[in-house]
């Protein structure tokens, strides 16, 4: 109990929060090596897996490969990114461990995604004399769009709680308040840089889920429809009576 009360008298100190070690700053660093590694990792995964799941061919392999990347652990590479040549160039050793560990999810979602896509309602398009970039930017991209969001969603939140490594080799985020409470043998610091790092991946899982629900095709058009009927739904069919003959 001690332990939980300590806690809470950390985190409802002032102090714990202002200056260059404060959280509000640990938690811009934190926040700025998240969107910086996630960008990299959709520029570089995303494009891959459409072009892939347009074409139809060499998805499997290239997200086979990607998969068995996650049996690596992130921080075995990051070790070895620290003893290469890379370890004196600042955060790169933990951005690209970071990026190389998003790009899974990223990968095979947006890959499953446009695999998935209705090939009638692709062929449909094809006939009508659409290009292949006019089919990826009309037809499957919007069809694939839930499911490769869920991918990003996937990624950011691992990212976000996989960013707390950036401490170890001396980096910034939210991980320094943890590594700064084992070094003064602080365990209600420990406990509360790790409840931060707990509640902001929380926070970026449902502001991707509140996302995805405003953006989802089929949502989207499920409002307009109840705007226009003005939220009565779809009108029922009049019902038409049979005729009455003439008495006989």
């Amino acid at each position: 109990m001690s332990v939980l009360a300590n806690t809470w008298t950390w985190l409802t100190t002032g102090a714990h929060w202002s200056g260059a070690d404060g959280v509000w700053h640990r938690l811009g660093e934190h926040l700025f090596l998240t969107v910086v590694c996630l960008a990299i990792s959709c520029a570089v995964a995303l494009p891959v897996a459409v072009l892939l799941g347009h074409v139809g061919k060499g998805g499997a392999l290239a997200v086979n490969i990607s998969n068995a990347g996650r049996a690596v652990p992130t921080f075995a590479v990051l070790v070895l990114l620290l003893l290469s040549p890379l370890g004196t160039h600042g955060s790169w050793p933990t951005i690209i461990a970071l990026v190389l560990f998003a790009i899974p999810p990223l990968l095979t979602n947006a890959y499953v995604g446009m695999r998935e896509v209705d090939r009638d309602v692709v062929e449909a398009a094809r006939g009508m004399g659409m290009t292949g970039r006019q089919l990826i930017g009309r037809v499957e991209l919007p069809l694939a769009f839930p499911l490769i969001l869920t991918g990003v969603r996937t990624a950011a939140v691992q990212v976000v709680a996989t960013t707390t490594l950036a401490a170890l080799p001396g980096g910034g985020g939210l991980g320094r308040i943890i590594t700064a409470g084992f070094r003064l043998t602080d365990t209600a610091q420990v406990v509360s840089g790790a409840l931060l790092v707990a509640a902001l991946a929380l926070l970026v899982e449902g502001a991707f889920v509140a996302v995805e629900r405003l953006l989802d095709p089929r949502r989207r058009r499920t409002r307009i429809a109840d705007r226009k009927t003005g939220g009565r739904g779809p009108a029922a069919p009049e019902k038409v009576l049979p005729p009455v003959g003439n008495p006989a």
